[in-house]
């Protein structure tokens, strides 16, 4: 299978892929990342059943989407990162809703591409802070750009909160919790760096932050499940033969 250039990743998410591979992706996906990592979701029902919709989640993995898309179930697209898509698991990436963004400075193609999607009505997630926090207790400072999209395109925003998905020393899985919060409208802003920048600034990463803050402090970031358990019996007896 020959590799995807950046240009046909680009068409062939404004056009639409088949949903069958997402589909796929979540009916076995979902179970397995429930029983592994114990997750725990709120807010589903703050996420519109129609029309489009901006998902602003804080940014701490590259598995942040996969999780996001598992639990909602209207199907979920996401600008990635282009040196994600230059392989030939560009095209998987491109079946499950993602498509390139090129960082450093504006992409006016994934602008365009993101632009569509929401003219089309459907669910377009973008990461305010613009790349991966790796500091799993602190946030990056959030762009302007997730909040000016959803404006052009009439779209509301619903803040979104994750946490457990940050790189560890142990791969041993964890408690993946998401807050969904309420939906805030835009119609009544017009598409400048002042409202945008006010939207996310003042309405949307608070939201973000509070959630954050608020899914830290709960105990249970454990090792999840009876797999992890015996895995950790497993590494246990290792280290005592070793």
């Amino acid at each position: 299978m020959p590799k995807m250039t950046n240009e046909e990743a680009h068409e062939l998410a404004r056009e639409g892929t088949s949903p069958v591979p997402y589909r796929l992706f979540r009916l076995f996906l979902l179970p397995l990342f429930r029983f592994l990592f114990l997750m725990r979701v709120e807010g589903l029902e703050n996420i519109p059943k129609t029309g489009a919709v901006v998902i602003a989640p804080n940014h701490k993995s590259f598995w942040d989407s996969f999780f996001i898309s598992a639990v909602v179930k209207r199907r979920i697209f996401y600008m990635g990162k282009s040196e994600l898509f230059e392989g030939r698991k560009g095209r998987l990436l491109v079946s499950l809703g993602g498509f390139p963004v090129k960082r450093g400075g504006s992409d006016a193609l994934a602008v365009e591409t993101g632009a569509e999607i929401l003219r089309r009505g459907d669910i377009l997630a973008l990461f305010p802070e613009g790349t991966r926090v790796s500091d799993p207790e602190a946030l990056g400072t959030p762009r302007k750009g997730a909040a000016r999209l959803a404006i052009e395109g009439g779209a509301p925003i619903v803040p979104t909160a994750i946490t457990g998905t940050e790189r560890r020393r142990t791969h041993l899985p964890r408690r993946v919790q998401i807050v969904f919060g309420e939906p805030i409208p835009v119609a009544d802003l017009k598409a400048t760096p002042e409202d945008a920048g006010r939207l996310i600034n003042e309405e949307v990463w608070p939201v973000i932050s509070e959630d954050y803050k608020s899914l830290k402090a709960r105990p249970g970031l454990i090792a999840a499940g009876v797999a992890a358990v015996g895995l950790g019996v497993a590494v246990h007896h290792w280290r005592k033969r070793d």
